[in-house]
């Protein structure tokens, strides 16, 4: 894989660098030689680049409880590791995802080399189904419903504040976190201000506050 107009590369610079590499922005690519442009002084000048080495990846997609098998190009001198997100450009569509196992030819681990990797697992976490457990507004808890909502990966829950997402309009008093999630203390968030983005929450606790909600009680 070349690189692109936009792109940026890591090259000696003949101007204010010609011993050590800067970061230079690739201009254009056409007629053999690359126009790049220094980012610490300016400069512009042509430059053959080195094609990047890429190997093929079989990534498995996990998205509202279906799951399809994809191909990727990825960095051959890259490491993958449990927990990055990355862009996964399908047949399908185009979206991010969570690394959430990798396969190796003797299990699964935490972390490897590109090239040591059979099959990545994913989630998609760009745009997200959150299942909702909620209760009506006199909280009654043995009268709860279950639902879903559908929102963009980072959008953050707050318990205490009040959303409105479609037909539903309900306060937050509960966040389950889920298991692939990093970064939070607790698995079970309910304090006041606590945030959790929609991509890590495995279950929201809220209480009801559509106006016509329970209508029949």
């Amino acid at each position: 894989m070349t690189a692109e107009a936009g792109d940026r590369v890591a090259i000696a610079c003949p101007s204010c660098s010609p011993q050590f590499e800067t970061v230079h922005e690739v201009l254009t690519t056409g007629g053999g030689d690359a126009t790049i442009r220094c980012t610490e002084c300016e400069h512009v000048h042509k430059e053959s680049l080195p094609e990047e080495k890429t190997a093929q990846l079989d990534v498995v997609i996990s998205q509202d409880g279906e799951s399809f098998s994809a191909q990727i190009e990825a960095p051959a001198d890259a490491d993958l590791e449990v927990g990055e997100e990355f862009v996964a450009e399908t047949d399908a569509a185009v979206m991010t995802v969570r690394i959430t196992s990798l396969e190796l030819d003797d299990g699964r681990v935490e972390s490897a080399p590109v090239t040591d990797v059979d099959t990545v697992w994913t989630r998609a976490v760009g745009n997200v189904s959150v299942n909702v457990t909620k209760h009506p507004k006199d909280g009654r808890r043995e009268a709860t419903e279950s639902t879903k909502v559908q929102v963009p990966g980072d959008h953050d829950f707050v318990v205490g504040e009040t959303e409105e997402l479609g037909d539903l309009e309900f306060t937050v008093e509960g966040i389950h976190v889920r298991d692939d999630a990093e970064g939070y203390e607790f698995d079970k968030l309910d304090y006041e201000g606590d945030t959790v983005a929609a991509k890590d929450v495995k279950r929201l606790y809220v209480r009801d506050e559509t106006s016509t909600a329970w209508s029949a009680w």
